[in-house]
């Protein structure tokens, strides 16, 4: 009898990090399981983005769960705040920043895993090309695994889970490069926080000069449709 494939859930919103982190569950031997959660942000782009993307990745199941966190506000993600287009800042914490997202987006994955048989959860935080953001730290990746063996069944029966972050300490320019290794299509993935009326990703907010400085970096095409640049392009 052929050996079955150990499960994993990859959180996929779309974007190109997560995208990669579910390209190397693959290649890794996971029968991936792709989890989206809507949570009435802005940039709802990523979800149709998500959806290619399983599709590409071989997924067994996507599950794009409803959650909205505009009733809760406090981002520019999720609120009537303007997204910042005037450069990645070096220091403090932009308004982009979802209250307590990964907590939240994590909690549900590692439920869903616990349901399918899953001790395997894959996330595309990464630590140098990001916009400082707390819940992507390793600290608290390391913090949230130990939670998930102390709050689950699986975990205090001995059974517990790894939280993947293959991309914690990649930068933008790594991770395209790795999209191109895996054979991804980096134009499914969608980056933008804050999309122009046309559809076109809007260039100057933090996720896309991120990206647009990792295809440079990497020597890469960037296939993205930008409706500004921010060198005035």
């Amino acid at each position: 009898m052929a050996q079955q494939q150990p499960k994993a859930v990859i959180l996929l919103s779309g974007g190109l990090d997560s995208m990669v982190a579910g390209g190397i569950a693959c290649e890794q031997g996971f029968a991936v399981n792709a989890l989206t959660i809507d949570y009435s942000q802005r940039h709802r782009r990523e979800i149709a983005s998500a959806v290619e993307i399983a599709a590409a990745l071989g997924a067994e199941r996507h599950v794009i769960l409803p959650l909205d966190l505009s009733r809760f506000g406090g981002s520019a993600l999720t609120d009537e705040i303007p997204v910042p287009k005037g450069g990645v800042e070096a220091h403090g914490i932009p308004v982009t920043y979802v209250p307590a997202r990964n907590l939240v987006f994590l909690s549900l994955t590692l439920a869903w895993a616990e349901a399918v048989g899953a001790h395997d959860i894959f996330i595309g935080v990464n630590a140098l090309d990001y916009s400082g953001y707390p819940d992507c730290r390793p600290d608290f990746i390391a913090s949230f695994q130990e939670c998930a063996r102390l709050a689950t069944r699986d975990g205090v029966q001995g059974r517990p889970f790894t939280i993947h972050t293959p991309l914690q300490y990649w930068d933008k320019a790594r991770i395209a490069t790795e999209a191109a290794r895996l054979g991804l299509d980096p134009g499914m993935s969608w980056s933008c926080y804050d999309p122009a009326l046309d559809g076109r990703a809007c260039g100057l907010c933090d996720s896309c000069r991120l990206r647009q400085k990792g295809f440079a970096e990497a020597g890469l095409i960037d296939p993205t449709a930008y409706a500004a640049l921010p060198d005035g392009g």
